[in-house]
């Protein structure tokens, strides 16, 4: 039947939708962390959907909170009229963005949460004129793409925007890559002050990043860098965008939301994935008067509907109930310390990175920087052959990436790491 299924996936869906593994599979059902293929094999989920499940699967509490919404009959109503849950929602997200006089806007995805930060930004300074950083991902709509410093997302290089590109935090390989994380911050800083006196008229909408770049292979830069460009982005008027798609909600384990590692406060904050934990929900918080800069009328038609805000509802209460961020920052370190002491030092592991439950494994040719996506994609197959779904990444397709629930146990973080550990230390022909 999956060959069948994919075989019918060729024949109407476009060709420019990747799937995952040389045979794909099918998920048929999930329980905690674990999900089963349609040949009934089970699987401990390390990717989570593309971290949006990030509660995990078939969690009563809110299919519950779906199943009472659905009892009503109301699935959608249209922004129009009045939605409890919405406005429950709205108002536990902006008591938690950190960010004073908040208003939120709900969407459908972080395409869509980016793509209204970017209007709303754009609207405030009367300024089509963009700062992003390279290595980045935003989504697949026009303006998104247009932020996007990744060739491989970028389907097309037509762009609304006038943008003007700033480094990453790659350690690996460019230009601060070598430096330490303090010089790296005031090389990164005065590289801003370049590029705003050589490449833009002056007045610049906005400066769009995300804490930890997710497309990008969980590539961060040191601590304290998005502070450095903030007070020369003041300076100008320039507001902040931090895209926290999939940095927020204590992912990260240090922090609710990752930009709090740096000791700001954005302007604009986007958020989606994990809020939903699989129904489609997302959204911009942002200070009033700059969310309220959208001069004509705009709303999202299945934005922030009754079921979406439902079971966003119950996400955060469980999230909060049972401090996930905590558990996120106490499991997260089983994996990297554990990831690092196992095959951080094996020649073609250029960097194990990330925080919390947001990790991700480097893979380069030998005594290298050079990138190897053959291997990285060997060791992607041994681990789901091993039980383990992990994801792929990186501007070169050379990095592991996982992004477990937050909900992910002690001991299932161990089988993991077995798992994983074995995984590459045989693709990289390392005796056990």
């Amino acid at each position: 039947m999956t060959d069948d299924l994919l075989a019918r996936h060729r024949a109407v869906l476009p060709s420019w939708m990747p799937l995952y593994y040389a045979e794909p599979i099918e998920l048929v059902s999930g329980s905690g962390r674990r999900v089963t293929d349609a040949q009934g094999r089970s699987y401990l989920d390390f990717f989570g959907g593309v971290l949006t499940n990030m509660i995990g699967y078939d969690i009563p509490e809110i299919r519950e909170a779906v199943e009472r919404q659905l009892a009503t009959g109301i699935v959608h109503t249209s922004t129009l009229y009045l939605i409890r849950q919405q406005v429950e929602l709205a108002e536990k997200i902006a008591q938690r963005s950190g960010i004073p006089d908040a208003r939120v806007f709900f969407t459908n995805s972080g395409t869509e949460a980016n793509e209204a930060a970017l209007l709303v930004a754009t609207n405030h300074r009367r300024s089509h004129q963009v700062l992003a950083v390279r290595n980045s991902y935003h989504g697949r709509s026009y303006a998104a793409m247009g932020v996007t410093g990744n060739r491989n997302w970028s389907a097309s290089g037509l762009n609304p925007l006038q943008v003007a590109w700033l480094h990453s935090g790659d350690r690996v390989r460019g230009l601060l890559a070598r430096l330490s994380p303090d010089e790296q911050v005031d090389a990164a800083v005065e590289d801003l002050r370049e590029v705003l006196a050589t490449q833009t008229a002056g007045d610049v909408a906005a400066l769009i990043a995300e804490p930890i770049q997710g497309v990008g292979g969980f590539v961060h830069p040191p601590d304290g860098l998005f502070a450095g460009w903030k007070k020369v982005l003041d300076e100008h008027g320039i507001l902040f965008i931090a895209d926290e798609v999939q940095t927020g909600w204590g992912r990260t384990g240090e922090h609710f939301w990752g930009y709090q590692a740096h000791g700001v406060t954005p302007d604009l904050l986007t958020f989606a994935k994990g809020i939903g934990n699989g129904f489609a929900l997302a959204g911009v918080v942002g200070r009033a008067e700059v969310l309220e800069s959208v001069a004509a009328i705009s709303f999202s038609t299945f934005g922030g509907n009754p079921i979406s805000t439902a079971a966003g509802n119950a996400v955060l209460d469980y999230l909060l109930e049972h401090d996930l961020q905590a558990n996120a920052a106490r499991v997260g370190a089983i994996l990297a310390d554990g990831l690092r002491s196992a095959v951080g030092g094996l020649d073609c592991v250029a960097e194990v990175r990330g925080k919390g439950l947001m990790l991700g494994v480097e893979f380069v040719r030998p005594g290298t920087s050079e990138p190897d996506p053959a291997l990285t994609n060997r060791v992607f197959e041994a681990a789901r052959e091993g039980g383990l779904l992990a994801g792929k990444g990186g501007l070169h397709g050379n990095v592991l990436r996982m992004g477990p629930p937050l909900t992910l146990t002690e001991a299932e973080a161990r089988e993991g790491l077995a798992i994983l550990v074995d995984a590459i230390r045989s693709c990289a022909g390392v005796a056990a």
